[in-house]
């Protein structure tokens, strides 16, 4: 099974279609006055399409077994055509369209074994999911010119005694966002010189600057102050969600002294210094997060 322990839940929902075609008139009138003599075929059949959803996992092996919140089955009849719409949703870490199109066949497929006595013409069609929504593929991409930094806020690597880590494993995570980075800089936890290099890229159009670094507890962690004392618009949701998240891997994600806002029109985001934090965040955040870029260009929420 696929490890989807880094997402995080969302609402998901899916829609699926399928077409059971009966061969005669008299078919769709006995179903409609339910004289069908296995029983009302529609709803049979709709309870088989709740049963199907539910044990979608324990048929297909590599189905992560869900909860599922919402399951809705929907009929019209288009002349010898009896189209069924099934609708599932939850909320969890991964989408619920295997689930829908299961139900949607069973439904189908109960309808089949209900007929096949008076009509021995009856088949089964165009089984497909209609629709899905939820999850990261409903973000949309970011700018294509969104100009972003990296920052590394660590007096161990800015002198040459340590390599950095976490810093090079946000951008290699950005990419999977066909995000690139313009610019990557190493100081010390030192609150004038980190609040320096921030300035000099707000003043030279960058749109996101992401630091590493300095949000923990020693004395020398500045990183959190340096930042705040920038921000004229602190967006307190973006570090609540990312520490969150932390919270359900790791019991001392709480610790974290992370903040994000916007310093001008730049947004500044804090992250700790460690490739597992960083990693957390950007699974966090991101595509999400870039939704910010087109409010600030006016779009609604």
């Amino acid at each position: 099974m696929v490890d989807i322990t880094h997402k995080s839940n969302t609402l998901r929902v899916a829609k699926a279609q399928a077409v059971v075609q009966v061969s005669k008139g008299e078919t769709i009138a006995a179903i409609k006055n339910r004289t069908v003599p296995k029983g009302d075929v529609f709803e049979m059949a709709k309870a088989a399409g709740f049963l199907a959803v539910k044990k979608t996992p324990d048929l297909l092996p590599d189905c992560h077994p869900i909860p599922i919140e919402y399951t809705a089955v929907n009929y019209r009849i288009e002349g010898l055509e009896i189209v069924i719409e099934l609708i599932v949703k939850t909320i969890y870490k991964t989408g619920v369209e295997v689930e829908a199109m299961h139900g949607a066949s069973v439904v189908a497929l109960t309808m089949y074994d209900m007929l096949k006595p008076i009509d021995k013409g009856v088949e089964i069609k165009n089984i497909r999911l209609l629709e899905k929504k939820g999850g990261k593929s409903d973000r949309k991409a970011a700018p294509g010119d969104l100009k972003i930094a990296v920052l590394v806020c660590s007096d161990t690597i800015s002198n040459g005694n340590g390599e950095d880590k976490s810093g090079k494993k946000i951008i290699e995570k950005l990419e999977a966002f066909n995000l690139s980075v313009a610019d990557y800089v190493v100081v010390p936890d030192d609150k004038i010189t980190i609040q320096q290099q921030i300035l000099q890229w707000t003043n030279t159009g960058y749109k996101m600057i992401l630091i590493t670094g300095g949000t923990g507890l020693s004395r020398r962690d500045v990183t959190p102050e340096a930042v705040s004392e920038l921000i004229d618009r602190e967006i307190p949701g973006i570090a609540e969600a990312a520490r969150s998240y932390g919270q359900d891997r790791i019991p001392t994600a709480m610790l974290s002294r992370s903040v994000a806002g916007f310093s001008g029109d730049s947004l500044v985001l804090t992250m700790p210094g460690s490739t597992g934090g960083v990693t957390e965040y950007i699974d966090a955040l991101f595509p999400h997060i870039l939704h910010v870029f087109s409010v600030l260009e006016g779009e609604k929420h």
